[in-house]
Parts: C-alpha cells; sequence; structure tokens
C-alpha cells in the first residue's frame, strides 16, 4: 500500500538539469509515487537568482537561503546540482546533519571529498547516492558498487567526456583541427564558453576518481589522477594514427596492477585500434568498457551529459532513496577495505607512439635506436621519411614502463640529430 505523507524533496540548483528534475517530478508524479511507494513532494528549490521565470515551478518554492532550506528538519531527500566544492559541500552534510539523505551530481566535489561525505552520512544513518555524477544517464555507479559487488574489477576505461569526443570525433571524420572543431562544439552547445575543465581533462580525471574508488574499494582522489589535456592533438596525430589503424581517444583509465598490490588512475589522449569497443563511440556519446574476473568485459554506453539525461540519473537515485526511507533502511555506502596504495604514472605500463623531427642523414636511426635500448625501452616499429635535410621518424614501442619512456624521451631531445619531439602518444585497448 501507499504511503499517503509525501516524501519532501528540496532541490538545490535550477539550471539545466535542476529545472529537468523539477519538471519530470512534476510531469510524472504519479509514477513517481507507484514506484517509490509514496508521493514525492518538491519541498523546495534553492537558486541564487529568484526573478528568473522557471516554468511549471510554484514561485513560492523558490528561496535563495540555501541553509536555511537544508536545515528545515522535515526533508527526507535533498537534490544537489549547482556543482563546486562549496558552498555543496557544507549544504550536504548539512542535510545530513538535519535528518535528509542526498542525491548528488557533484564529481568535482566527490573527488575531492567523496570520504568525509560517505563518513558524514554514515554518521547520522542517511544515504549519499550519486549516479549522476558519472557518464549523465549511463548506468554506471550502481552496476559497479552493486552489481559487480561480488566480483574482482581489473580495469576501467572509458570516455567520460562528451565534449572532448565530440572535439575529436570531428577531427578524425573531417580532418578539421583541434581549434575549427572546438568552435563546432561550443557552436553546437557541447563545449563551455572556458572549455578547459573538459579540453584540459580535469572533467574526466574527476570522474576517474570516483570509478577507480569504486571498483578498487579504495579511495582514489582526484589529487592521486594523473592528467593530460588534449589541445596539443593534431591532424598529424589523427594521420599516424591511421595508419596503425587507430584513432585518438581522451580515455579515463583505471586500473589494478598485474600483481594486485596497487591501482592507478589516468587520464589523457590515447591511439586505441578501430577494432575496439570504444573506437566507434562518436560524437558527444561517451562509453565505459569494465574488465573483471568473472563477468569478463562490459561496456556501457550511452549519452554522457545534457540535461534530461543526467535528471533520468538524478530521478533513478531519488526513486532508490526513496524506497530506503520507507523502508527505514540505507543503501550500500563507502566500501574501502582494499586499501590499496595508488601508483605513481612512472610505473603505468603501456605501448607508446613518438615522433621525431629528426636531421635527414646516415646514422640517424642508430642512434635514436640506442637510446631506446640504453633505457629499456623495446622497438615495435620504425617508420622514417625525409625530404631536403629534414625527416620524420616515428617510433612505436613494445610496452614500457611511462618512467622508462620519459627518460628515453629527455635523452632523445639531447641528441643533436633530433630537432624536436613532434608528439607522444600512448596506444591502449590492445
Amino acid at each position: 500500500m501507499m504511503r499517503t505523507r509525501p516524501l519532501k524533496v528540496a532541490l538545490l540548483g535550477c539550471g539545466v538539469v535542476g529545472s529537468e528534475v523539477a519538471r519530470i517530478m512534476t510531469t510524472h508524479a504519479d509514477d513517481l509515487a507507484a514506484r517509490v511507494g509514496a508521493p514525492v513532494e518538491l519541498a523546495g528549490v534553492a537558486v541564487r537568482r529568484p526573478d528568473k521565470v522557471r516554468e511549471g515551478i510554484d514561485p513560492e518554492l523558490i528561496t535563495t537561503d540555501a541553509t536555511a532550506l537544508v536545515k528545515r528538519g522535515d526533508l527526507d531527500i535533498v537534490v544537489e546540482v549547482i556543482g563546486g566544492i562549496e558552498p555543496a559541500r557544507t549544504l550536504i552534510t548539512t542535510a545530513f546533519e538535519h535528518g535528509a539523505s542526498v542525491v548528488s551530481a557533484n564529481k568535482a566535489l566527490l573527488a575531492q571529498d567523496g570520504a568525509a561525505l560517505h563518513a558524514a552520512a554514515e554518521e547520522h544513518g542517511k544515504d549519499l547516492y550519486y549516479e549522476a555524477a558519472v557518464a549523465g544517464a549511463i548506468p554506471l555507479i550502481r552496476p559497479l558498487r552493486e552489481s559487480l559487488a561480488g566480483d574482482k574489477v581489473n580495469r576501467v576505461l572509458g570516455i567520460v567526456n562528451g565534449t572532448t569526443n565530440f572535439i575529436l570525433d570531428k577531427m578524425d571524420s573531417t580532418g578539421a583541427g583541434y581549434q575549427e572543431a572546438l568552435d563546432e562544439a561550443t557552436a553546437l552547445g557541447y563545449a563551455e564558453a572556458d572549455p578547459t575543465a573538459d579540453v584540459e581533462g580535469f572533467d574526466a580525471a574527476a570522474k576517474a576518481a570516483i570509478l577507480a574508488g569504486i571498483a578498487f574499494h579504495t579511495r582514489v582522489r582526484l589529487d592521486d589522477v594523473h592528467r593530460e589535456g588534449m589541445t596539443e592533438v593534431t591532424a598529424a596525430d589523427f594521420a599516424s594514427a591511421r595508419e596503425m589503424g587507430c584513432t585518438i581517444k581522451l580515455l579515463a583509465i583505471c586500473e589494478r596492477a598485474e600483481d594486485g598490490a596497487s591501482v592507478t588512475a589516468r587520464v589523457h589522449p590515447a591511439m586505441i585500434p578501430l577494432s575496439h569497443p570504444l573506437a566507434s563511440v562518436r560524437g558527444a556519446y561517451n562509453a565505459v568498457f569494465v574488465e573483471s574476473d568473472a563477468s569478463g568485459q562490459l561496456m556501457f554506453y550511452g549519452p554522457g551529459a545534457g540535461g534530461s539525461p543526467t535528471a533520468s540519473a538524478v530521478l533513478g537515485d531519488l526513486v532508490a532513496v526513496g524506497r530506503n526511507r520507507l523502508g527505514g533502511t540505507t543503501g550500500p555506502g563507502e566500501s574501502a577495505y582494499a586499501a590499496l596504495p595508488v601508483s605513481p604514472m612512472g610505473e603505468v605500463v603501456t605501448r607508446y607512439h613518438i615522433s621525431l623531427d629528426v636531421a635527414d642523414k646516415p646514422g640517424v636511426l642508430a642512434q635514436v635506436a640506442t637510446v631506446f635500448a640504453e633505457h629499456g625501452v623495446s622497438i615495435d616499429t620504425v617508420r622514417q621519411q625525409g625530404k631536403d635535410g629534414e625527416a620524420s621518424l616515428v617510433v612505436v614501442t613494445h610496452r614500457a614502463s611511462d618512467a622508462a619512456l620519459g627518460g628515453t624521451v629527455e635523452a632523445l631531445r639531447k641528441l643533436d640529430t633530433v630537432r624536436g619531439v613532434a608528439s607522444i602518444m600512448r596506444v591502449e585497448g590492445e
């Protein structure tokens, strides 16, 4: 039987995502009530600009005092979609203190202070759910922490930022340069006016920290994630990738070491074979590839951003938390029992594609090969083209540590015959 007293929900933020959450709560009220087991009532909406017209929302619910809203004491669930670190962190902990569970889409805050937020939720016996923090509408957090809880996840490899995937896909499919592709992404609304968080990998790094923490039952903070942006990727890099039967994606990669004693988390552009499922992810879509002992390889794919997709994930959490609330229980909290160390980037082992500008004269290849050998990096293939005293040398290595590759590149730059290192690209997914 349905409980007659409604579950009261406060909404912090009413932008693209928040307004869509409010709209769906209103238009699908009967369905949500049936799924939760009680009516779901929007009890208040905290905003910065109270005079803005918000269609479908009772103006009486609007307030600029978010602190007073979460301190009401009669709220069941607080939905936080304002983003950033503060005041979101204080508002969430205050909500717990005053009896509400929390649904959040705040990847930056969870990547930085997830452990403290989980501790606060546990202290007060409340839920903290955040499916919408990673990959929009794609069910990913709950499968990792619930469906795969009995399995051992070894690797999470994914495209978790739609803006960067759109840009790289456009560069690959049309031959456009980076700036041209970025301009189109901005015009279409895929990129922000300031795209730094996306194109420099900050957004993906926050998501990688969250995914690694859940997958490996280990606390992984944003500072633990190695991050490189994609602004230096060129048309020449794509041409080289095509010659190898690859494309280029900005990847979030979370891995357990082969001996199981540590983990790594990183975000950077990488070449991946066209045969890999992630290579076919086009436009602004996201996809995450999960590898585990028992279930093998799984892929999660779909729209990773936008008002409606993200609101879908928020409302899925709202229903789950509402059911827990009615049942007097809470869902899974933080699982960090493994407490594995996070290894530095230098210990990561992968393949590399290095493009060098060199002098076009005898003996150059031998010098370059000697440097690779001295640093313990084995060469797989070499391709050289020369004209008018200048040449390009493309070297693809076997698997080597990032530290060994770094030492190799540093030594190469000191050779008189090497005019410059044009690009370094990791090769993944093989």
